[in-house]
């Protein structure tokens, strides 16, 4: 299991391993790091097994029990092979009946890179934070979930639901996903002691920095992160290196963003000029936007007033929208897992938020702040391109427009069933 620290890896597997098997065996490689010496000899799992019994003092029965490997990407600090995840290969081909789930903050990073790993043999999982429709769960509001995810046509909801859907958007965009957040939220309604949790979380991926990047990379990893909210913050929210050091050049940075991309604190939107299937060979990776993986985490990060969670749609338009297109982005990524692209007209007189892939399909989304239903930058793409149909967001109700399909801001998971 991938996904940024503080996702919630470690919680669900622990869940998982409780309600469906009789006892888990946790070995955190982060805070043990003699875990590390059972695979250094060799990478026999009767061997491994036996030792680890010894040492954890229990006793693991295969099939009954489940092994998780948690951290185990962290091994590698000690400049060996991380020799605990390549022996998941021979567990499957071995010992196909001990069943473990390895999780990583920094998993990313490990499999871009070189080096072994048991292709073919493990089955991933990416997690991210919450998505609205899992805040709504967490806020107890699971009948407004039902209610969208029930949405089959382009036909305005009931006012009262649509206002009450609106505010539970305002507070997700203050509190985010990050499940620490969320719970606290949930049960206290503090806004401001939510912000102190997302400030901890934020601390601790600059501590990520130092200590498991590259030593080289440490100060570029904070001048890009620290960046992200005034790039969103801009009209044009392209990334503009030089807007993070005076004289910056994209190939020194490269390897910084690679690795906040690989650990899931990013995500990339890149550039294309064309609506031709599949984006990702007409896309121009040096052309790009960034967003945090958490628009909770993003106010954070631009210091956000608490008192945005009460007034009115302010929150929406903050920062030239950038809470807003980092919320679609968020989504988008989490609900359908794949890479984010937006279109620039040649000559770049024209944008257009995002371009997604749906069974083979262009859909054009244009992303509004508010209730203005103008849509410039999507006329501009329908005069070029002529698709049978448009996507927009914004705080409007449900709507058909013409050819224009205007979906709220809190059912873009709903976007592929609605725009067809």
């Amino acid at each position: 299991m991938q996904g940024a620290r503080q996702t919630g890896k470690t919680f669900i597997l622990k869940e998982f391993g409780r309600n469906e098997y009789g006892k888990v065996v946790y070995c955190n490689f982060e805070e043990d790091p003699g875990l590390g010496q059972f695979f250094q000899r060799d990478l026999n799992p009767e061997r491994i097994l036996s030792e680890l019994s010894i040492y954890m003092n229990l006793e693991i029965h295969p099939e009954a029990d489940l092994i998780v490997f948690d951290e185990i990407q962290v091994f590698d600090e000690i400049q060996v092979s991380n020799r605990a995840l390549n022996s998941l290969k021979y567990f499957a081909e071995q010992k196909n009946d001990v069943h473990i789930a390895a999780a990583g903050s920094l998993l990313g990073v490990k499999l871009s890179g070189h080096g072994s790993f048991p292709v073919g043999k493990v089955n991933f999982l990416h997690l991210y934070p919450m998505t609205f429709m899992e805040f709504l769960d967490a806020m107890g509001e699971s009948r407004y979930r039902k209610l969208i995810e029930n949405v089959e046509a382009l036909v305005p909801l009931a006012e009262a639901f649509h206002s009450r859907l609106v505010e539970l958007l305002r507070r997700y965009y203050f509190v985010g996903g990050m499940p620490e957040a969320v719970k606290h939220f949930t049960e206290t309604g503090n806004g401001r002691e939510a912000r102190e949790i997302q400030e901890g979380i934020i601390k601790s991926y600059v501590f990520d920095f130092a200590k498991h990047a590259p030593a080289a990379d440490i100060p570029k990893l904070t001048l890009i992160w620290d960046s992200i909210p005034k790039h969103l913050a801009r009209e044009n929210k392209k990334f503009v290196f030089s807007a993070i050091k005076k004289g910056a050049r994209a190939r020194a940075y490269e390897n910084a963003l690679i690795w906040l991309d690989d650990t899931g604190l990013i995500h990339r939107a890149s550039a294309v000029e064309t609506d031709k299937h599949p984006l990702m060979h007409y896309a121009d990776t040096g052309c790009f936007k960034a967003y945090a993986l958490d628009v909770g985490l993003l106010g954070a990060m631009a210091r956000s007033s608490v008192e945005l969670l009460v007034q009115g749609e302010r929150l929406f338009n903050e920062y030239e929208g950038a809470f807003v297109e980092n919320y679609v982005a968020q989504q988008l990524v989490s609900h359908f897992h794949q890479p984010l692209y937006y279109w620039r007209s040649k000559g770049g007189k024209a944008e257009l938020d995002f371009l997604c892939e749906f069974e083979g399909k262009i859909c054009p989304l244009e992303v509004k702040a508010g209730i203005n239903p103008k849509s410039k930058s999507l006329k501009s793409y329908d005069l070029q391109f002529q698709p049978a149909l448009l996507a927009r967001t914004n705080l409007l109700n449900f709507k058909k427009d013409g050819k224009i399909c205007n979906l709220p801001l809190y059912a873009i998971s709903q976007l592929p069933g609605l725009v067809h």
